[in-house]
């Protein structure tokens, strides 16, 4: 599936205006309530989509999914966001934020490095908005 300019866009405005809230929150609540709270809150949105994309049997389902599930689900989501989200209220929001906004540029340069991805031109007039942006604020802040 080829993700458009738009979508990767939107990709990052919405991942951006969820660490800086995440962040924020970590200041006053913790990282490791924050996340959590994250997954409680999002369960109702999740548990219909599990039950769409439910195999029909659990035989179907490799081992190598499941331990992929567990991988993600415990040390990128999880652990992952207690370390971003701490480091984000250590940090402060706005110039750990703004390097956050490098990893799509980071994000599709190993994709075509490693992964032989097709990057379109979209893809990096997009990411290369992020970067100008990043260094504008950097320059014009006070």
């Amino acid at each position: 599936m080829l993700i458009t300019a738009p979508q990767l866009f939107g990709a990052v405005v919405a991942c951006g205006l969820g660490c800086a809230e995440g962040a924020r929150l970590s200041q006053e609540l913790g990282s490791w309530q924050v996340i959590s709270w994250a997954l409680v809150l999002s369960l109702p949105i999740m548990l219909p989509l599990m039950w769409l994309t439910w195999p029909k049997s659990l035989e179907e389902v490799s081992f190598a999914a499941w331990a992929s599930l567990i991988y993600i689900a415990v040390f990128s989501m999880f652990i992952g966001f207690l370390f971003c989200y701490r480091g984000l209220a250590l940090g402060g929001i706005a110039a750990v934020g703004q390097l956050q906004l490098m990893q799509p540029f980071m994000g599709l340069m190993l994709a075509a490095l490693l992964l032989h991805e097709m990057v379109s031109i979209g893809m990096l007039i997009s990411t290369l908005g992020a970067v100008v942006c990043v260094v504008g604020a950097k320059k014009f802040s006070v």
